[in-house]
């Protein structure tokens, strides 16, 4: 099971957005933006295409949201919220002229689970990234990456617990330890493709931003407003799946939010996030029982 070009080389730059910049000329160039624009180029050009002149353009405004947002602090507010709202319809696939590839569909990984579909969407995961790089903390050092350790270990398995927790009392999944031809594409694409774009929106924007808004008006109360919005939305996104989904992925999300509130970097809760799907992948029906 193979990924098509465009996402490779999308899954190559978002990886990139930590590596170091690159001196050409007098200027210093991330390696990121080399990476995303051959995935672009690409997925314009494969057939069928991934990417039309519409999506393209969708891309190239949030890409110039984010610099702005960054770059002219005098309308940092304003573009931040515009890009906030881009990235936010880009992410609900909105917005017109992008094409889902499936690696597959109807698949059953368990005898009494509901059918499976995976399809990569560039609209969403391009998004992750702009903001990733844009907006979100990153850790400098390896060293401050080790000492989070323990908080995300920590923080993965009693988010699992709890979360996945609800979901078996409920009846919506039960224990179903496997490992199928999928996992390895599943799990790939899920880091990729949905924590990083996911905790680069939630976290990395909406609860950095107020958290920062707190601390500008040296309101420490207003932490808590942040973690609440960005738990809440977060759920929101995930109400497409019913009461019961809804519930397990705002508890969840409460998890996210409050390793995010401590490390107030981007990795730990993409690990978080990460290993929570994957333990309800591997150890539990997926995506749920078949009704």
């Amino acid at each position: 099971m193979t990924f098509p070009l465009p996402f490779v080389l999308l899954a190559l730059a978002i990886a990139l957005v930590w590596a170091p910049s690159l001196r050409v000329g007098t200027r210093r160039l991330s390696p990121w933006t080399f990476a995303f624009g051959a995935a672009c180029i690409a997925g314009a050009l494969v057939a069928p295409p991934v990417l039309s002149p519409p999506a393209l353009a969708a891309l190239a405004l949030l890409a110039a949201l984010a610099w702005g947002g960054v770059a002219a602090p005098r309308w940092r507010c304003a573009i931040t919220v515009l890009a906030a709202l881009l990235a936010l319809a880009l992410s609900l696939h909105l917005l017109p002229g992008f094409h889902p590839a499936w690696l597959f569909r109807d698949v059953h990984l368990t005898a009494d689970a509901a059918p499976f579909g995976l399809a990569l969407g560039f609209d969403k995961a391009a998004a992750g990234l702009l903001l990733l790089a844009a907006f979100s903390v990153r850790v400098t050092t390896w060293r401050q990456l080790a000492a989070q350790l323990p908080t995300i270990a920590a923080a993965a398995l009693a988010t699992a617990a709890v979360s996945i927790g609800i979901a078996l009392a409920a009846g919506y999944v039960r224990f179903a330890p496997k490992w199928s031809e999928a996992a390895p594409a599943f799990l790939l694409a899920n880091l990729f493709f949905t924590c990083v774009a996911e905790e680069a929106f939630f976290r990395g924007l909406i609860q950095e931003r107020l958290m920062r808004l707190a601390e500008a008006r040296r309101q420490p109360a207003w932490n808590w407003i942040a973690l609440a919005v960005s738990t809440v939305l977060f759920g929101l996104a995930h109400a497409g799946g019913g009461a019961t989904w809804l519930l397990v992925a705002t508890v969840a999300g409460l998890g996210y939010s409050l390793v995010y509130a401590r490390t107030r970097t981007i990795e730990g809760v993409i690990l978080v996030h990460f290993l929570v799907n994957a333990a309800h992948f591997l150890l539990f029906t997926y995506p749920r029982l078949a009704a």
